[in-house]
């Protein structure tokens, strides 16, 4: 069974390339899930340390994924940079980014259209593409 919802002959080669990242973004984030639950409930201190080591490792195999969507994908350079590094309430970052804390209406702050409400988050800066 396919994990495509469209048919895969009609997909560009680009989309096809974003979601092999977004599936193995899916599978390492499990990964940590699965390596982090056996961490807390192992007993043995050396292998606790190994786990946490793997898990600590795919974390950074999600990051480098995550990474590179952020560099190709439209959208989740602009998301990632409202949301990450960041302090105060995460759920009031969108309303900041958005206009929307100044009690606007969904139809004022998404052009009259209705629709998802989440506004322009590009910023007067163009993004850094350079690696970090």
């Amino acid at each position: 069974m396919s994990e495509y919802h469209e048919p895969v002959e009609e997909l560009t080669t680009e989309a096809r390339d974003f979601h092999r990242a977004m599936r193995s973004l899916i599978e390492e984030i499990e990964a940590v899930d699965w390596y982090n639950q056996r961490v807390v409930t192992c007993g043995d201190e050396n292998l606790k340390r190994i786990l946490a080591h793997n898990r600590d490792e795919e974390i950074e195999h999600a990051c480098m994924t995550l990474e590179w969507l952020r560099r190709r994908m439209p959208g989740w350079d602009e998301n990632l940079r409202t949301y990450l590094f960041t302090e105060g309430e995460i759920t009031e970052l969108e309303e900041e980014a958005t206009g929307k804390a100044d009690g606007s209406d969904s139809t004022e702050s998404s052009g009259g259209r209705g629709g998802l409400n989440i506004g322009s988050l590009k910023s007067s800066d163009p993004p850094n593409q350079s690696a970090h």
